[in-house]
């Protein structure tokens, strides 16, 4: 009896870590995969525009012209603003073309009453050639995150997200099976400890 005791002991011991674990584990992954979730259906929804989360859209700096307030491979949040926020010296990020720059503005001009941005990368020497409209920005820079733009990338993608959903499956039917062999060693001493009963008493 000693040693089905102890065994049980040590079997609770485990399951209660397991739990926590799991806790743990639920709590880093939903979140990823909600944040995921998202970014892919607005940009399905919307693919000519950078999806974003709660009103912030993220990017990787692959260049130094920001250096060194901010690093290449550093991944920058920005989020929309009113025109009327849009400062001289402000960080925004915005767009040309298909490409997406992310520079300080310099200088703030208005022609026919329509606001034209000046801007420069801290790390140039020189302005950019074109002035942009408050249309090209994709949002005003918020905080970033050092060296975490290979990770931004990562939690973007859809093989991320299915990799996601699949271990959370894998935990699920990994517990509920734990929880299944719990109950199947509760029935066994259950048993046993009938069985036992019934000799002494005989």
């Amino acid at each position: 009896m000693y040693k089905i005791d102890k065994i049980e002991k040590e079997n609770q011991r485990i399951h209660i870590v397991g739990k926590i674990m799991s806790v743990i584990l639920y709590m880093i992954l939903i979140p990823i995969i909600i944040f995921n979730f998202t970014l892919i259906i607005k940009s399905f929804i919307n693919p000519n525009e950078t999806p974003d989360f709660l009103g912030y859209k993220s990017y990787v700096i692959v260049s130094g012209s920001m250096e060194p307030t901010i690093q290449k491979g550093d991944a920058i949040f920005v989020k929309d603003v009113p025109e009327k926020e849009i400062q001289t010296n402000d960080i925004i990020s915005f767009t040309i073309g298909e490409t997406n720059v992310t520079h300080r503005i310099i200088q703030i001009t208005e022609d026919n009453g329509v606001k034209k941005y000046k801007t420069k990368g801290d790390n140039n020497n020189t302005e950019d050639k074109e002035t942009i409209t408050y249309q090209q920005i994709e949002g005003k820079y918020q905080f970033k995150i050092n060296q975490f733009g290979l990770i931004t990338q990562i939690l973007k993608s859809k093989i991320t997200l299915i990799i996601l959903v699949f271990i959370i499956i894998f935990i699920s039917v990994y517990k509920s099976r734990m929880e299944h062999k719990k109950q199947e060693r509760k029935e066994k001493r259950k048993q046993y400890e009938e069985k036992n009963q019934g000799e002494k008493e005989a």
